[in-house]
């Protein structure tokens, strides 16, 4: 069944708990399977999790006719993701970290620059406390990105101990960004 924004259900970013799927047959809509983690480019939150149950009178009257209770445990957890870095902020996050720093220079008008931020988040949750990954706005910070000879965007370098290890220009796919990561962990 498509997806439908009118119809009020359950939003998550992986599968439903098993005990909203057994009370399925129960709900007069339909309860997704798996649905976007984004809510949207602009957005903090990598996940949202809501349930508005339908104003339906014979459901409320055939869960109270039973004398049971609905009860709905909802956690909404927020993935790690790249945080923004600034001209002001480069030294003390980039060079003086004590782990490796993944750096995406973007331009907010760059399409593949979209896609590139989007691996750059994932990598961000599947490399936390391994390495920090931060996102620079190129337009905004001109200065660091002429520093690092910056021509075109998506660039993305990697550095240890303030030093760039590693870039890699353009977009690729997740596994390439991992194993250049992978070199500069084992570094």
């Amino acid at each position: 069944m498509p997806f439908d924004f009118r119809s009020p259900l359950l939003l998550c970013s992986s599968a439903p708990p098993p005990s909203l799927l057994s009370m399925a047959s129960y709900l007069p809509f339909s309860v997704p399977q798996t649905l976007p983690n984004r809510i949207s480019s602009h957005s903090n939150l990598n996940s949202l999790c809501f349930f508005s149950p339908p104003s339906n009178l014979r459901l409320h009257r055939r869960i109270r006719a039973r004398n049971a209770s609905l009860t709905l445990n909802v956690q909404c957890v927020s993935q790690a993701k790249a945080e923004v870095v600034t001209k002001e902020s480069w030294n003390k996050m980039i060079l003086e970290s004590g782990i490796p720093v993944l750096v995406e220079f973007y331009a907010s008008w760059c399409g593949p620059c979209r896609m590139v931020h989007r691996v750059i988040d994932e990598l961000a949750a599947d490399y936390e406390g391994k390495l920090k990954c931060f996102v620079l706005n190129t337009d905004k910070d001109l200065q660091i990105a002429e520093d690092y000879e910056i021509k075109a965007v998506p660039v993305v370098m990697l550095f240890k101990n303030g030093e760039k290890c590693e870039s890699v220009i353009g977009t690729m796919p997740k596994d390439f960004y991992i194993a250049a990561i992978e070199r500069v962990l084992k570094q």
